[in-house]
């Protein structure tokens, strides 16, 4: 167990959800709603008051939506991190949380459990994607070729750092090499899993078990 409950703030603009998400996690010892928000302005000011671990976060809300929420949090709050919530998993939705560096992307009929195990996961640096968003990530951003070559040993072990949350300078240190060669060796590995982020291209080795 962490040496302090996660803390997380829901963000929807329906109350219901609201109100059974946080039913969700009455009861458990290591994770603690701190904060709730109706749309994307609200999550900003909930996260500047409450410095939440973890966010579940709606995708489609009035005002500021998810991804623009996600992305002012990602600039002001590096530390904290999102995993979006949502019904919707179509590509456009499942390409801009991505692009906006959300840690997870679960749909909305996840059970509890999975729920829970996500939000541990987010928080200790891992990422979580819904089987049918890597499927989909899969079937959109990996096109079968002849030339097209496998990620080396070194840059999918660079990626599997970079999957348990590491940032560059730690997966420099690990791995006793510059930050630069982290770099080329993530740029190398976008070109091949034909991909143009780090989460995008997590997602993908993960559903094609890469790493």
């Amino acid at each position: 167990m962490p040496e302090h409950p996660v803390r997380l703030m829901i963000v929807d603009d329906h109350p219901v959800v609201r109100d059974g998400l946080r039913g969700m996690f009455d009861g458990l010892a290591d994770i603690t709603v701190v904060a709730e928000a109706a749309d994307g302005h609200e999550a900003l000011a909930q996260a500047r008051s409450h410095r939440p671990d973890v966010v579940l976060m709606d995708l489609r809300m009035p005002g500021l939506d998810g991804v623009g929420a996600v992305e002012r949090l990602h600039t002001d709050y590096p530390e904290i991190k999102v995993i979006v919530l949502t019904t919707y998993d179509t590509d456009g939705d499942v390409s801009r949380a991505l692009a906006a560096g959300v840690a997870g992307y679960l749909l909305k009929d996840a059970p509890r459990e999975d729920l829970h195990r996500a939000v541990r996961t987010v928080a200790a640096g891992g990422r979580v994607f819904a089987g049918a968003v890597t499927s989909r990530l899969a079937d959109r951003l990996v096109t079968p070729s002849a030339n097209r070559r496998e990620p080396s040993a070194r840059e999918l072990e660079v990626l599997r750092l970079i999957a348990g949350g590491a940032g560059n300078k730690e997966v420099a240190r690990t791995l006793l090499i510059s930050e630069t060669t982290v770099k080329t060796h993530l740029k190398h590995v976008y070109a091949k899993l034909g991909v143009d982020n780090r989460a995008a291209a997590v997602a993908v080795a993960l559903s094609r078990r890469l790493i």
